[in-house]
This record gives C-alpha cells, sequence and structure tokens, in this order.
C-alpha cells in the first residue's frame, strides 16, 4: 500500500497544479492578453482535444509499456506545457501549448489506473480509486486558492504565477511516481483486474499491464470491446452520467444559476466548496458502507441522484427567495453521488476488460468522459444563450433518467453473465469428478 499512497499523493498534488490554471485561463486569454472570446473558448475546445486523443493512447501505452514510464512521461509533458504558456506571446503558441496541456495531463490517468490495479488488492481498489478522487479534489481546491493570491488578471503577465505552480505541482507528481515505481517491474507482485466476486471477468483475466500487447488499430479496438456486453453498457451509463452532471460542472450550472435563477456570484463558489466538503467528509464512510455492493447497483443510485438533483434545480426556478440554498443543496446532494461514482467505475471497467487491454479499455473509457465533458458547454451555452432555462433542466432530468435505465440494464446483463460463469465452472467441476 506504500506505493498506492504515493500515487495517490501525487495525483493531488498533479491536480494542485491544474487547479491553479483552470479557473482563470478563460479570462486570461480573453481579457488579460486582449485576445477575446473566440481565442478563450478555443483554448478550452484544444485542451479537450488534446485530452480526447492522449487517453486512450496513455492506455494504450500503459499496456505495452510500463505504467510507471506512461506516467511519468506524461506528467513532465504537462510540466512543459504549462511553463511554454508563460512564454506563450501570441495566440497561435498559447492555443498550442494548451492542447499539449491537455493530453499531458490526460495521457497519465490510465497508467495511474493501471497502477493502482497491479500494486493493490481487489479488497482495497474501491478504497484507493476513493482516495484518489477526494485527493484530487482537494488539491485542485488548494491549487486555486494558492492561484488566488497570486493571480493578476489585471496584467498581461498575471497569470504566470499559477502556470508555474502549475508546473512545479507536475514535476513533484512525476517525482513521486517515480519514487513509487522503484524496484518494481511489470509482472512483479501483480493483482488481477477482478473489482470483487461479484463481477467475473469476461475473458480470463491475467496479470494488468504489458504481457501481452495488443497491436491492432485504434478502430479495430474499439470494435473488439464494444462486443463485450457489459463494456457496451459500461459505456452507455459512462457517457449519460457524465452527461447529466460532470459535464455542466464548470460551465453550464453555474451558468444556470447566473442567468436562470438570477443568484449572487459568490453563491457559485460557496456551492462548489460545499461539493468538496462532502466528498472529503463522505468519501471513505461511502466506500466503506457500499465495499460489497454490486457496482451496476450502486450506478443505478448515482443515476436515481442525478434526477434528484436536477428535479430541486427546476423547482428552484419558481422559488427566487430560496433559488440559493436549493442550488448549493443540489452540489452537495451530487456530491454524494460522485463519491459513489469514483470509486466504482475504473474496478468495473478494469475487471471487463480482455486480458492484456486493461489499460487501452480504461483509456477509450476516460476518452468518453472527456468527449462528453467538451460537448456539454457548448449544449450549454446554445440552450442558456437563447433563453431556454427549462428546457435545459428537462432535457438534463431525461439524461438521468436513462442512466437509470441503462444501469439497471448493466445489472441484467452482468448477473447473467455470473451466473453462465458459475454453470460453466460446475460443469468443469464435474468433467474433473467423472475422469477421476
Amino acid at each position: 500500500m506504500k506505493r498506492a499512497n504515493l500515487l495517490v499523493l501525487a495525483g493531488a498534488v498533479g491536480m494542485l497544479g491544474w487547479g491553479t490554471v483552470l479557473p482563470y485561463q478563460y479570462a486570461y486569454a480573453a481579457s488579460s492578453r486582449g485576445w477575446g472570446t473566440l481565442i478563450a473558448a478555443g483554448a478550452s475546445s484544444l485542451f479537450s482535444i488534446g485530452a480526447l486523443v492522449a487517453a486512450p493512447l496513455g492506455g494504450r501505452l500503459a499496456d505495452r509499456l510500463s505504467p510507471v514510464r506512461v506516467a511519468v512521461v506524461a506528467k513532465l509533458v504537462a510540466a512543459v506545457a504549462s511553463a511554454a504558456l508563460i512564454l506563450a506571446g501570441t495566440p497561435v503558441t498559447f492555443l498550442l501549448a494548451m492542447l499539449v496541456f491537455g493530453a499531458g495531463i490526460t495521457a497519465a490517468q490510465p497508467a495511474q489506473s493501471v497502477l493502482v490495479l497491479q500494486w493493490v488488492g481487489s479488497r482495497d481498489r474501491r478504497k484507493v480509486f476513493a482516495w484518489q478522487f477526494t485527493a484530487s479534489s482537494v488539491g485542485m481546491a488548494i491549487g486555486a486558492l494558492l492561484a488566488a493570491q497570486v493571480v493578476d488578471l489585471s496584467s498581461p503577465d498575471g497569470l504566470w504565477p499559477a502556470f508555474a505552480m502549475a508546473s512545479a505541482g507536475f514535476l513533484i507528481s512525476a517525482t513521486l511516481i517515480g519514487v513509487a515505481g522503484l524496484g518494481w517491474r511489470p509482472g512483479s507482485g501483480t493483482h488481477s483486474a477482478v473489482d470483487d466476486l461479484s463481477v467475473e471477468p469476461v475473458e480470463p483475466v491475467g496479470p494488468v499491464g504489458p504481457a501481452e500487447p495488443v497491436r491492432a488499430s485504434t478502430w479495430s479496438t474499439i470494435v473488439r470491446l464494444s462486443r463485450i456486453p457489459g463494456l457496451r453498457w459500461v459505456a452507455v451509463v459512462t457517457v449519460l452520467i457524465t452527461l447529466g452532471f460532470y459535464a455542466q460542472f464548470e460551465s453550464g450550472l453555474p451558468a444556470y444559476a447566473l442567468l436562470v435563477l438570477e443568484v449572487p456570484a459568490r453563491t457559485i463558489g460557496t456551492a462548489a466548496a460545499v461539493n468538496c466538503l462532502v466528498i472529503v467528509a463522505l468519501q471513505m464512510v461511502v466506500v466503506k458502507l457500499t465495499a460489497r455492493r454490486d457496482a451496476a447497483a450502486l450506478l443505478v443510485v448515482v443515476g436515481s441522484i442525478w434526477v434528484l438533483c436536477w428535479g430541486i434545480l427546476a423547482i428552484s426556478a419558481g422559488m427566487p427567495e430560496i433559488a440559493a440554498t436549493l442550488f448549493v443543496t443540489t452540489y452537495g446532494i451530487f456530491a454524494v453521488g460522485e463519491t459513489l461514482f469514483a470509486p466504482v467505475l475504473n474496478p468495473l471497467t478494469a475487471s471487463l476488460a480482455p486480458a492484456g487491454m486493461v489499460g487501452t479499455t480504461l483509456g477509450l473509457v476516460a476518452a468518453l468522459q472527456t468527449g462528453v465533458s467538451a460537448v456539454g458547454p457548448l449544449l450549454a451555452g446554445v440552450a442558456l444563450g437563447a433563453g431556454h432555462g427549462t428546457t435545459f433542466v428537462v432535457a438534463h432530468l431525461v439524461v438521468s433518467g436513462l442512466a437509470v435505465a441503462a444501469a439497471l440494464r448493466l445489472r441484467t446483463v452482468l448477473r447473467r453473465r455470473t451466473s453462465a460463469n458459475a454453470s460453466r465452472s460446475g460443469r468443469l467441476a464435474l468433467d474433473g469428478l467423472s475422469v477421476r
């Protein structure tokens, strides 16, 4: 667990670096540098494009090479890109640096997930993934608070301290992962990728890592994975749950609060703080209470929580006197769903991945999340910009309801597969007895 603890710390420090930049880069590009909203929006889009391309690539490399090396190199790329943002004096160089920045941050994530699967036994995986999520949330919050003390958006050079802190954070993160990997080689002390006894692998799952590198095109890989029913439904649930909340966390929900609920801007900051505090307070308690619960059933609960939250947001539009309180409350309730979702997704995905393709599968699922997160703000901008606040909320109520239905379907598929595997194991046992 010492390696896993260093990995969790590395994730927190890395996200601290990202937290110093995330809240301010749009205003910096649009106003501080005077490049306008088009360049600022383009920077965000290119960051997401870089992340979308890098996630499956990072996962694939983690299957073929040492995931420690992949994670360290990706962190170093992010460190160089964030340092380059200090020197970016033109819109073109700024956009290119943001593209590489997004790629570096995201390419490391599948490799880090593979390392958790290799370094941690099945009983503790949900707990470690939960710690990763909590530590990352805290790291981002601390990064944003630190940057707030030194950033000066009235100056063209006012964001360089944040870029410098981001670069230092990723350098430290890379060092911590490198230290954690000292003396370890893929295949040594490797655990099975199975999440728990209720989720059997679709194919025989050996050690996670590069023992059997997969040499196929991205498209053929996607086709192969899509033939596994459990993974198909995991992908559907992931897209719907991401679209139902995560894709709107940074822009859609704040815009709804300001344009429709007409709450003060400080309410959004309060809501984000409450979200983080609830995650920190409840994450380990939730993991302990749900340690042996069926993963698909927990995803049903997550979708149901999303439905509840969007229902409250719909009601709050007609209750202006308590709209701010209801908005902050929904962020706290959303956080409860996050404490269920974060520890479950990666172990469940890994347990369904074909042998030798765990990193690739995790990378593709991460790419789905990134892609949906990039599209979400665009959809919110169209709906809210045109004054269709009701449409915005109703659409997300529908999406959340579909997430519940998809999670129920996933649970059915997994139960059928578990029953089939149990029957097959029973037949093999009887065959063994008859041979004797």
